[in-house]
This record gives C-alpha cells, sequence and structure tokens, in this order.
C-alpha cells in the first residue's frame, strides 16, 4: 500500500452494504459492487460518485499519509489498535444529508465534542508514522485558498482540517452543480434513509490503504473499547 489512513467504516449490515453499492465500491472486500438505478437522478449514478468511489464509503478521521522511512504496516497497525483500545466509542444522533459546498455528504448530529477529541487523539497518535509532505503533495491541498490556520495546520499536521477545523462527513457524491446537487439530495436522503443508523455511533478505527491503482482496502477493524 502507498498511502494509510484512519477511516470511519459502518460494520456489515444493511447501512454498510447500500453505502458500498452506491458508490460501487466494497472496501472491506475489495471488489465493484453494481450500483443502483435510481429513478430520477439527472444523470446515472456512476457518473456522479467518481471521486468517492476510489475511496469507498467513509468518514475520515486521519487522512491518507505516507509512511514514514522504515516505519512498516504492521507499526501502523499496532498503533491504530491501541488507540482504539483505549478510546471510547462516540455516539451521535443520528445522520442527515447536507450539501457541503456542492458535494452530498451524510453529517452527523448532535453533540460532536467526543467525535471532535477522538480526531484529536488519532492525528496525534498516527503523526509520528507518516512521512512529510512533498511539494506535490502541498500544491494538491491548494494552500492558496486555506486561510492562515488551514495552512499552519496542514504544514504541522500534514493535513488542513484537523482539531478545531475538523469536520467528519461521509461523502456520497462529487461536486455537483447547485441545480444537479438541488435535483439529487431528496432523491438521496430518501434511497438512505431506511438503513441509516439512529443513533450513529462511531465504534471502531478502521485501517484503510491505498494500492497502487488509487483505490481503498479495508485493512483492519478496531473497536472502541477505552
Amino acid at each position: 500500500m502507498k498511502r494509510y489512513a484512519v477511516y470511519f467504516a459502518p460494520r456489515p449490515g444493511a447501512f454498510a452494504a447500500r453505502s458500498a453499492a452506491w458508490l460501487g465500491w466494497d472496501a472491506a472486500t475489495g471488489q465493484p459492487v453494481a450500483q443502483p438505478d435510481l429513478a430520477g437522478l439527472p444523470r446515472p449514478v456512476a457518473e456522479i460518485t467518481t471521486d468517492p468511489r476510489r475511496y469507498g464509503f467513509h468518514g475520515t478521521i486521519r487522512a491518507p499519509f505516507r509512511p514514514a522511512d522504515g516505519v512498516t504496516p504492521d507499526q501502523i497497525s499496532d498503533a491504530v489498535a491501541a488507540l482504539a483500545a483505549r478510546s471510547p466509542a462516540v455516539p451521535c444522533e443520528g445522520l442527515r444529508l447536507e450539501d457541503l459546498h456542492g458535494f452530498l455528504a451524510l453529517i452527523p448530529q448532535g453533540d460532536l465534542s467526543a467525535l471532535l477529541a477522538l480526531g484529536a487523539a488519532v492525528v496525534e497518535a498516527t503523526d509520528p508514522l507518516r512521512a512529510p509532505l512533498s511539494e506535490a503533495e502541498i500544491a494538491r491541498r491548494k494552500p492558496e485558498t486555506l486561510t492562515p490556520r488551514q495552512r499552519d495546520l496542514l504544514d504541522r499536521w500534514g493535513y488542513p482540517f484537523v482539531f478545531e477545523e475538523f469536520r467528519f462527513h461521509l461523502t456520497l457524491t462529487d461536486r455537483l452543480a447547485a441545480d444537479e446537487a438541488a435535483h439529487v439530495a431528496p432523491l438521496l436522503a430518501a434511497h438512505f434513509d431506511p438503513v441509516l443508523p439512529r443513533p450513529f455511533v462511531i465504534e471502531d478505527l478502521c485501517l484503510f490503504g491505498e494500492d497502487a491503482e488509487g483505490r481503498f482496502h479495508l485493512l483492519g477493524r478496531h473497536a472502541l473499547t477505552g
């Protein structure tokens, strides 16, 4: 694997199955999944899920990073497992579909202070494992569009949206035109509503890896038992 990440991914069940099918990629099995033919969409599902498909359905906790020199896959897995063992599960009231500046995503509801704390702990625990950002990696983050604080976070922690800038979300579409997003949103909300967990609980830290072709795979699931 060329990069690793720490994500939330739902445990096997109706929510996991529907979300994998929507994106057309099951990161747990490492296999494509037939996408639904959802009536009323302005374009086929495959055409509006190109970007999130390669990552699999997830919520980012630690964004993808290249391992530092000498850091092995086992060391990364052990660090995530150790953190999960001393961290509690994070309950939220539920999930709601929202338009995040053009792409549609599921957003947790309720008091998110425990989720912010978990995100900070994961970033701090995994930071020694990552290689410094290359110039190309920094450029891909479009630093000219970041606030001064976000740029500082990018330089120090390898990602601009951590700590107080962390906004947990579960991406469902590419970036869409405003009229298209408005059309897709109610159809997508209705499609997912029967399987949305209530409450929504982050129960695990999931270690993902990116293969040579840019697809992400679930490598390990570590229960939050602290």
